[in-house]
């Protein structure tokens, strides 16, 4: 067993052991504790462990530090609107292991709804639903002046870049992931690039990030092949805190959570180099998750400021890349529909709808079966047409 096993487990004894300091805890975190992954591999641990960590990813600092990100003075009011009927919902939210939805329609809550002992209060983990957050202060950050344009060379803003496969790669096929270096996102394999990345030893005085990116080698010309890629998403954490000279946790406090005035803190998990973790890890509860969708639909527009430039998201959320599934495509670091709405989405079931025809915003957190090949990603297409019928039919 490895020495991090060890420590782990170590220290799970060693909390519950103290019982007057377990019973001071709060409930996310005990639980953390009664289901005490043995490892800090995600996509390798098991069902019970993911329930309780995926509502507690921030409160051991053993498994990852994070930098925390406060609230807004004044939180964006969310009025409850006309309750939504959704038939079959409780079989729906069984069959995804739902943590919690809340759909916001013209701003009011039309249905908000918890699971697995997860609550109003609790933070849930994004995953890949924070690559939205990131590319959206790609925005800021060009609004702020701190990027020139998207056709930008990366190694101007990430120097460590340069003589990489990377270096002739742009801002905008960054976003759009489009880069054409090779790379494997194979969420069951052991041995891909995003089971491995995030352990990686840097190369001493460099970014964790940079440090394995710049080794990979090209498969495409930058451009012509859209292939997922979450270390991309990480770079381009890291050129927006190159550029603003600014973590990320800060700069998404000032120029998003509490401008769209969030109601609850936030936090975002800390990589070995003590850089947020780009493209994942967000802690937040639903209803700010529903907040984001929103800022989204409201064209960025937050506290009477326009936070990214007014046609910021009329380019980000509709497809740049095609990306082999009919109906669907990419943009900046958000999936499209041809209908026009948008999501993000995080392995394991998290997600935001958003549909701009509609005003509707459909906030989800879960813990599937699996990280994407289950039966889930289908059923919840399903219920976002679905809800979208409802609201057509005024239910």
């Amino acid at each position: 067993m490895k020495k991090r096993s060890i420590a782990l487990g170590a220290i799970a004894a060693v909390l519950v052991a103290g019982g007057g300091y377990y019973a001071s805890l709060d409930k996310e975190t005990r639980g953390l504790l009664a289901a005490m992954p043995t490892d800090r591999d995600v996509l390798m641990w098991k069902q019970d462990q993911r329930d309780a960590a995926f509502r507690a990813m921030d409160r051991l600092p053993i498994l990852a530090k994070a930098s925390t990100i406060a609230p807004a003075a004044q939180p964006l009011p969310l009025p409850q609107g006309k309750p939504l009927n959704i038939p079959g919902i409780d079989q729906y939210m069984a069959g995804q292991r739902s943590a919690g939805i809340v759909i916001l329609q013209d701003g009011k809550v039309r249905f908000e709804r918890y699971g697995l002992d997860f609550d109003a209060n609790g933070r849930w983990t994004s995953f890949s639903v924070a690559k939205s957050f990131t590319s959206t202060l790609v925005g800021a950050a060009i609004q702020d002046g701190f990027i020139k344009s998207l056709d930008d060379k990366v190694s101007q803003y990430i120097p460590g870049l340069r003589g990489s496969a990377y270096d002739d790669v742009s801002i905008r096929q960054l976003l759009t992931m489009s880069s054409g270096v090779k790379w494997n996102e194979d969420y069951e394999d052991p041995n891909s690039d995003v089971a491995r990345f995030n352990n990686a030893k840097p190369e001493p005085g460099m970014d964790a990030t940079v440090s394995y990116m710049r080794k990979l080698p090209r498969a495409h010309p930058p451009g012509e092949v859209w292939h997922y890629n979450t270390g991309e998403t990480n770079l381009i954490g890291v050129l927006v805190s190159s550029a603003t000279k600014k973590p990320l946790a800060q700069y998404l406090q000032e120029k998003v959570w509490q401008p769209a005035g969030m109601e609850s803190p936030a936090t975002w998990l800390l990589g070995a180099s003590g850089h947020e973790i780009a493209g994942c890890c967000i802690q937040a509860t639903t209803r700010d998750y529903a907040r984001f969708g929103l800022f989204v639909l409201g064209g960025g527009v937050a506290g009477g400021k326009q936070i990214v430039p007014p046609d910021w998201f009329a380019q980000a959320t509709v497809k740049q890349k095609d990306i082999g599934d009919p109906g669907h495509g990419y943009g900046y670091q958000w999936w499209t529909y041809d209908d026009g709405s948008v999501a993000a989405q995080g392995i394991f079931g998290q997600g935001i709808f958003i549909d701009p025809k509609r005003k509707l915003v459909i906030a989800s957190n879960a813990n599937w079966t699996r990280a994407t090949k289950g039966p889930e990603p289908e059923a919840r297409e399903a219920f976002y047409k679905q809800v979208q019928a409802l609201v057509d039919a005024g239910k």
